[in-house]
């Protein structure tokens, strides 16, 4: 199942069994039955979660009398609240947070024939109740239409607050805040002040549609101008002030006759029979600053179902159409939207489950529809439910709250099983979106990446997996960041998903109606701010880093090297991040890697720091220096890390052995197996620009060397996918002997060198190949300056060796020349590389071409 909910209560087992305690203490003490009997308890229903998690509940006793509950959240423990001596059913209930006042509102209950007796003429009912302990009762309302109430709870800590706020919702399409004063009176006996005069006001009117989150105290409502959906919030504060925080136009259609609320407490007296038939509607944020409205119109299709979802924080909204499975599937249920923290969950009992995703809705590839399978689609309550704050979902109907969240062994199962790879992709990032035990789901993911690596060809899984998991190990740090960092290595989709379409139209960004931000709302307006004002491509790549690289290793090879200051700082970079890295290792590394300098890659490693560092300095604005100079590190040392883990993942299960460094042995098919591992993560890598961790491409060569055909081996060298590192080739150097074979390799290695790193190699072997080479660059240094002047004809025979006039000549000249500079062009490893150096190399050289 996708999808886990992990019950935080259940009425039946943290309710009832108290209640049975009770009645079984009162049967006791009255020598007879009391309290609630056992065919009253179907009447045990759920009534409110409270800011503070504590759940009121209802239900009737053997007299037929309302009796209110309270379940602290907390400790479990369960308290009476109040009962009410009347057959009355309940509209909505409301406890203050010091439980002290309880708002109720109650009609009279459909089997009675008459009206209510504590209010002749009045359908409804509105009390206010003291309750600590019990005593006076007011009438706030005595009205002919529902009302709803609920209490406000303001963040604060400590003593009671002298003045309650409580909000009266209208079936009139309007809503008024009572402000409560309370004073303690006989002691701890709380009483309200003025009970006959409480001051109100109105909050809200002629308003459609309203939705109260209970987490956030915020109230969003939707009222109709010239026919159009407006939708505005207030924000709830500690003290008695509101604030109008936005208003933003809907494009959808709802009727000046209707009226819809959402978490305003139970819902049982709509009829959810007609459910499917009626429109569905919510609002989700989470800490990031996102805002999404999510709607379902009214059916009027079996075969098809539309819903919407309106991404404010990134200015446009998302319409999907989905294919229902079979035109006589009757749809039953309406739909369900869920707030996951990242994504939302669309959920249609029997039909399909679509994780939408939140902070990166652009790609339709990275949510994830599931449909047709009945394990899939099934896995939640086929009842009513309703997504509460927090990624709280509250089941009505069997009166359970449940905490919905990814299921990742599910998902990771998930992944192994598809065959699409708009699913593969879309199922890595739920994944590691969880957060949970990110290593573990790190080490799970490389595991199916190293079995199924051939088997996705929309985009690269390595690739994917670096950038979404290096992305995601830094986002929750800083706001902001996912404007600034890859989410994903995929720009663009355009393979269509089965079973779902799509349109993406631009919408009208919130009007914010205040200019001093705070928390949520600093967040939400940097967004739209961000939609609005900054530039069409913030995201961090590489492209400087590849400019600067190069050009540095240019340099390297004219030797005409900038300033050391700027090199060095590069390099210390790299030196930092190395540490970093190592300084989080809890286990000594199976692969030889990090063993030598690689200033190549380390060059490459500190352009990086030093380019992702200045790009977020210029664009997160209020983060101290010192932590963006972590973060980046953190960054860096996490792609490296990835790349080693998925490295040290191949090798431990082919079970290598650090003898493979040597090049005396012959390839085994686990050697294959690792040398095509780095070369996939060789091509995910160069693609991108990222570094590698110093020692890879001396082990990636030293496999080539020992998986691939020479041929083969050439062909990969020359067209970069085998760097030849000085280790590997002094490696190479030292473990062949001479034999034909390893001649024609060693020279084939020698003649593609680098002339630096050439220079060093071709001392080591000691052959008439490497004199060659060493003759040949010895004269090519002697004569590249060489000016011909006037010389005798006449040779002094006496001093020749040997009888080859062409050579003897051109032994006199390179003499002349080593005699006139007054230098000994010595070449490391040999004391003496001069003329004489050189005629007996170019003997030997022609002595062995003519076969003699």
């Amino acid at each position: 199942m996708a999808l886990r909910l992990v019950a935080d209560f259940d009425l039946r087992k943290d309710v009832l069994p108290w209640l049975r305690a009770q009645r079984t203490a009162a049967a006791g003490a009255r020598g007879g039955g009391a309290g609630i009997l056992e065919n009253n308890y179907e009447s045990l229903r759920v009534l409110n979660v409270e800011r503070n998690g504590n759940i009121i509940y209802t239900y009737k006793d053997d007299k037929g009398n309302v009796v209110f509950g309270l379940c602290d959240c907390r400790t479990r423990q369960n308290e009476h609240l109040y009962t009410f001596e009347k057959d009355l059913q309940v509209v909505s209930c409301s406890v203050n947070s010091e439980r002290t006042l309880l708002a109720a509102s109650l009609v009279q209950s459909t089997k009675e024939g008459r009206r209510n007796e504590l209010q002749p003429g009045s359908k409804c009912l509105t009390l206010l109740v003291e309750i600590h302990p019990v005593n006076n009762v007011k009438v706030l309302k005595a009205v002919d239409s529902y009302i709803w109430v609920q209490f406000l709870y303001p963040h604060v800590e400590g003593h009671p607050l002298p003045e309650n706020h409580l909000l009266l919702i209208s079936e009139e399409k309007y809503i008024e805040q009572f402000h409560i004063q309370v004073i303690q009176e006989d002691g701890n006996r709380v009483v309200i002040k003025n009970s006959g005069h409480l001051p109100k006001e109105r909050v809200a009117e002629d308003f459609v549609w309203a939705q109260w989150d209970m987490s956030e105290q915020r109230l969003y409502y939707i009222d109709l101008k010239k026919s159009r959906s407006i939708l505005k919030c207030i924000q709830f504060y500690a003290d008695e002030n509101f604030n109008l925080m936005f208003e933003a136009p809907l494009d959808i259609l709802l009727n000046d006759s209707g009226f819809n609320l959402v978490n305003f407490g139970c819902a049982d007296l709509q009829n959810q029979e007609k459910l499917s038939k009626h429109l569905t509607l919510c609002v989700f944020t989470n800490h990031t600053g996102s805002l999404c409205v999510c709607y379902s119109p009214k059916f009027d299709s079996w075969e098809q179902i539309t819903y919407s979802v309106f991404y404010f924080h990134k200015g446009y909204s998302k319409t999907f159409t989905a294919a229902l499975e079979s035109a006589d599937s009757y749809v039953t249920k309406g739909i369900t939207f869920l707030n996951l923290d990242y994504y939302v969950a669309v959920y249609l009992p029997g039909h399909f489950l679509h994780l939408l995703s939140i902070q990166h809705p652009d790609l339709i590839c990275h949510s994830l529809f599931l449909s047709g399978n009945t394990e899939v689609v099934d896995m939640l309550p086929h009842s009513p439910l309703q997504s509460l704050s927090g990624s709280l979902v509250l089941d009505w109907c069997s009166g359970k709250l449940y905490r919905a969240l990814l299921n990742q062994s599910y998902l990771l199962q998930f992944l192994w099983n598809t065959r699409l790879d708009c699913e593969k992709m879309a199922v890595l990032h739920c994944v590691l979106s969880c957060g949970r035990d990110s290593r573990f789901l790190e080490a799970k993911i490389i595991q199916w990446i190293s079995e199924t690596i051939s088997s996705c060809h929309s985009f690269d899984l390595i690739q994917e997996f670096i950038i979404a998991s290096s992305y995601w190990s830094i986002y929750p740090e800083t706001s902001n960041i996912d404007k600034l960092l890859p989410y994903s290595s995929v720009l663009t989709w355009n393979t269509e998903i089965p079973g779902i379409t799509l349109v993406t139209e631009e919408i009208a960004l919130p009007l914010m109606k205040v200019h001093s931000f705070k928390g949520y709302w600093e967040k939400l307006n940097s967004n739209l701010e961000y939609v609005k004002y900054s530039e069409p491509h913030l995201l961090y790549n590489n492209s400087v880093v590849r400019r600067e690289w190069h050009n540095l290793i240019s340099e390297e090879k004219t030797g005409e090297r900038r300033s050391v200051v700027y090199v060095r700082s590069i390099l210390d970079n790299a030196v930092k991040v190395i540490s970093n890295l190592e300084a989080r290792r809890l286990e000594p590394r199976l692969t030889p890697l990090f063993q030598e300098e690689d200033n190549h890659q380390r060059l490459l490693m500190g352009l990086m720091v030093s380019e992702l560092k200045d790009h977020l300095l210029r664009h997160l604005q209020g983060v101290e220096k010192k932590r963006i100079d972590q973060m980046v590190l953190d960054y860096v040392s996490k792609l490296l890390d990835l790349i080693c883990q998925i490295l040290e993942t191949s090798w431990t299960k082919h079970n290598l052995h650090p003898c493979i460094l040597h090049f005396h042995r012959r390839a085994s098919a686990a050697e294959f197996a690792v040398f095509h591992i780095m070369t996939r993560i060789l091509e995910a890598t160069n693609s991108l620009f990222l570094p590698l961790p110093p020692g890879f491409h001396t082990l990636h060569t030293i496999l080539g060397v020992h998986c691939l055909p020479l041929h083969n081996l050439l062909h990969y060298i020359d067209n970069g996918v085998l760097l030849l590192t000085e280790t590997a080739v002094t490696r190479l150097m030292k473990d062949l002997d001479n034999t034909e074979k390893n001649e024609k390799l060693k020279f084939s290695i020698i003649v593609r060198l680098p002339p630096l790193i050439g220079q060093k190699i071709c001392r080591l072997w000691d052959h008439p190949m490497s004199s060659n080479i060493i003759s040949r660059n010895h004269v090519k240094r002697l004569l590249q300056n060489y000016k011909k002047q006037p010389r005798s004809s006449v040779i002094d025979k006496s001093s020749c060796s040997v009888e080859f006039l062409p050579l003897n000549y051109f032994i006199e000249i390179l003499t002349d020349i080593e005699s006139s500079s007054q230098v000994l062009y010595s070449f490391e490893g040999h004391d003496n590389v001069d003329a004489k150096f050189v005629e007996e190399a170019a003997l030997k050289h022609t002595t062995m071409l003519l076969g003699l």
